[in-house]
């Protein structure tokens, strides 16, 4: 007998349009309700909290609320060495006691950090999927206390597995040919999953030959570089440059993957940006916003490559967790070419930084040469 519909979506969809929903939910800075069995608690973006709904919370916790923190941002406020989630208490909803914990740049710890339970675990990926700081005031409440609140409620079992409920249902929902500038025989093909609800596009440039190893490279989105021409990065010259490349070599595929700033988005890379205008590394900087060096995931890359026919990739990368992601997704890579961009006086020290601190394979002599006035 099939399976019944709703008119909400097949039942194995349930827990995918929940988690959507909460998605909603916390992004616009309204709690969400997690439950972990009979366990349940509210959870609401630290950044976004104001002092009405603090205020709220404050007399439903009754001073049961804690503050999650992720060990990067812990690490940054005086936990050294931290590689785990951690949780401050917070008997008092003070908000500016969790300004300075969570988003100062000078904040410092001021009591015990204590581990995280799965609740807080999982709020925490529910503020990664929403793409806001990785700060959460958590509150444990009965479901009396909050019955008759309009909360959205998600277990976090479905939290937990929601990257992967998307990877399963990425699905191609439009292609169409669209010639580029020096490379006029390209096809855009879009896939809807991924990445939380965004859609993510494969460029398919000439006509690879799929029974070989593939050209490919898998490029993050980089509104400020690839659009706007930013000297901060190499994105945009990469981006262009290999498009040229595979134009030029018999073909490839360009997977434009919606992952700006390593995953962390624009607002957060703004803000990134911001601190490094004022003396950061890239990655001090993402730290202090509570970011380990890079926030990306790749297996729904490798997913669109399959749906594409390709099981075989030479890769167009400079980083190495790339080509770990691809091999880990069961692809097999056949071999790897390095993506040159143009040195400059603002992203020199960027491009060094990925090298030393993330192992990129980045030759700073042959890019300087690269750059140098030619006779």
């Amino acid at each position: 007998m099939p399976k019944s519909r709703t008119l909400f979506g097949r039942p194995d969809e349930t827990s995918l349009v929940t988690v959507d929903r909460a998605l909603a939910e916390f992004r616009s800075g309204r709690p969400v309700l997690l439950r972990d069995g009979e366990k349940l608690a509210l959870a609401m973006s630290a950044e976004l909290a104001d002092a009405e709904l603090a205020g709220r919370l404050g007399e439903i916790a009754a001073g049961r609320a804690h503050l999650i923190l992720s060990a990067a941002r812990l690490r940054r406020i005086g936990a050294k060495g931290r590689s785990e989630t951690g949780i401050f208490a917070m008997p008092v909803m003070d908000l500016a006691r969790i300004e300075m914990l969570a988003l100062k740049i000078d904040g410092k710890m001021d009591a015990p950090v204590a581990p995280a339970s799965p609740l807080d675990e999982a709020a925490l990926e529910l503020a990664r999927l929403s793409l806001v700081l990785p700060a959460i005031v958590l509150v444990p409440v009965t479901a009396e206390a909050v019955a008759s609140e309009p909360l959205v409620e998600v277990e976090i079992a479905a939290i937990n597995a929601y990257r992967q409920a998307q990877v399963a249902s990425l699905a191609i929902v439009g292609r169409a040919p669209v010639p580029l500038e020096g490379a006029p025989e390209t096809e855009f093909v879009v896939f809807r999953g991924g990445e939380g609800l965004r859609d993510q596009v494969a460029i398919i440039v000439g006509s690879p030959d799929l029974s070989e190893a593939v050209p490919v490279r898998l490029h993050s989105a980089c509104l400020t570089g690839d659009l706007f021409g930013s000297l901060k990065c190499d994105c945009g010259d990469q981006l262009r440059e290999t498009v040229q490349w595979m134009a030029e070599n018999d073909g490839g595929i360009l997977l434009y993957l919606d992952q700006e700033g390593r995953g962390n988005g624009i607002s957060n890379k703004m803000r990134a940006y911001k601190l490094q205008s004022q003396g950061w590394d890239t990655y001090d900087a993402d730290e202090v916003l509570g970011f380990d060096l890079d926030q990306r995931h790749f297996d729904f890359a490798a997913a669109m490559l399959r749906q594409l026919g390709v099981s075989r990739v030479t890769a167009l990368t400079n980083n190495p967790i790339k080509v770990g992601a691809i091999k880990a997704a069961g692809l097999e890579v056949a071999a790897t070419q390095r993506v040159l961009g143009r040195p400059n006086v603002h992203n020199v020290r960027y491009l060094a930084s990925k090298r030393d601190r993330a192992g990129h394979a980045i030759d700073m002599e042959a890019l300087m040469a690269r750059a140098a006035p030619k006779d």
